[in-house]
């Protein structure tokens, strides 16, 4: 079993951007990329056909379709999905957007385009280390994904 990180991103040069900086999760953690809502689901059906975890999601908030926000709110209440650490990855949310991420969505984590590569991987081994020791899962096979102190520190 793998953990998935499922990047949401309807720009391909911004998605690919975002996948090249997850590159060094690459070998440990599976990395799901999707142009639009309705790829999501497609992946997230994918990660669990697949027997891996969706650990943690990068939505961007304005998309074709349906939003980045929008797509968060219902994976709050579907069973595969509900457990991921959800983090919003955007340069548009207005306000009342944000507030409906944080309070319905049970947003995680927001990051500002254009975002550095090193504080993305920093959020991203913070996110995936609270969902291992949130969900109780070994954190031992993932340990190269993760943040080694707090992840042994549970262990303990």
């Amino acid at each position: 079993m793998k953990l998935a990180i499922l990047v949401v991103e309807d720009e391909p040069e911004v998605r690919d951007a975002v996948v090249g900086d997850l590159a060094p999760f690459a070998a440990t953690v599976r990395i799901e990329p999707a142009e639009d809502v309705a790829d999501a689901w497609e992946a997230v059906g994918d990660i669990d056909d697949d027997g891996d975890l969706l650990a943690l999601v990068l939505a961007d908030h304005r998309m074709p379709g349906r939003s980045g926000v929008d797509m968060l709110v219902e994976m709050n209440t579907d069973a595969r999905t509900a457990a991921a650490r959800k983090v919003l990855v955007t340069g548009q949310a207005d306000q009342a957007d944000t507030i409906r991420a944080v309070n319905d969505a049970g947003l995680d984590h927001y990051i500002a385009k254009p975002w550095d590569p090193a504080r993305l991987q920093q959020v991203v081994r913070d996110q995936l280390t609270d969902f291992v020791l949130e969900t109780g899962i070994d954190p031992l096979p993932h340990l190269r994904a993760l943040d080694r102190v707090r992840a042994l520190e549970a262990l303990r």
